[in-house]
């Protein structure tokens, strides 16, 4: 995926979360499936995986899939692949400009910027459903994609939030659907002062959210995993 054109995202829309990406109809009727290496930043960059029965003509259902804290594209990856695969969902798997995502270290700004510009890529060359747009992700990953879901719930039309923290939008766009999960036994990230405080915040604002507490640490299972998947297939903006 290399030599894919630098973002026009302005800075001071990405220091407010805003992503300016849009789907479009793609410039390409062929592009290569399988996992795929972004290209766009060094050792921590990312991919993307485009399903073997990905078909232009057909536009397919996407997710921006985020990691958690220190951690890395393959494993956000592997909470989807699968299901990817028999679903055709395309995942896009970007990585952490640093340790973990730029709000939580302080402010918006270079992750912002890094995700605009493999979305661009991706609306540009494949085909997405508009209305199947998603962002999720694991831990920080899943704190992250709920503030950028709600800063820009104009776009993604859903959130997955496996395990989250807090979500911390500067602004609020749009009225995306919402999937939180989080173990009851979670020691890294307690499920009383995180998802059950955020789950009614957020239920008190206005989201509509399909809330599942399990037994178990911090972790995603793959039911789970599953029921996020099939919710978000299913479900009509």
């Amino acid at each position: 995926m290399h030599g894919i054109r630098a973002t026009r995202l302005n800075e001071n829309l990405a220091r407010m979360g805003r992503l300016e990406a849009r789907p479009l109809r793609p410039m390409f009727d062929s592009r290569p499936r399988g996992k795929m290496p972004l290209g766009l930043g060094g050792k921590r960059d990312g991919f993307l995986y485009v399903p073997e029965i990905y078909r232009a003509d057909h536009p397919a259902p996407l997710v921006v899939m985020l990691h958690g804290a220190g951690g890395h594209a393959q494993h956000a990856l592997g909470i989807l692949q699968k299901l990817a695969d028999t679903e055709g969902i395309i995942v896009l798997v970007p990585e952490s400009r640093g340790a973990t995502w730029d709000v939580i270290r302080g402010s918006y700004g270079p992750d912002v910027l890094f995700i605009d510009q493999a979305l661009s890529f991706v609306f540009e060359h494949y085909a997405v459903d508009p209305a199947h747009v998603a962002i999720g992700g694991f831990s920080d990953g899943a704190s992250y994609a709920l503030s950028l879901g709600i800063s820009n719930g104009d776009m993604f039309t859903h959130v997955l939030a496996f395990s989250p923290g807090f979500a911390a939008p500067q602004e609020q766009h749009g009225q995306p659907r919402i999937f939180v999960s989080h173990g009851t036994d979670d020691q890294v990230l307690p499920i009383d002062p995180c998802s059950r405080r955020l789950v009614p915040r957020l239920e008190g604002v206005g989201y509509d959210v399909l809330y599942r507490e399990f037994d178990g640490a911090h972790t995603v299972p793959a039911e789970i995993a599953r029921e996020a998947a099939e919710w978000f297939l299913s479900a009509q903006r």
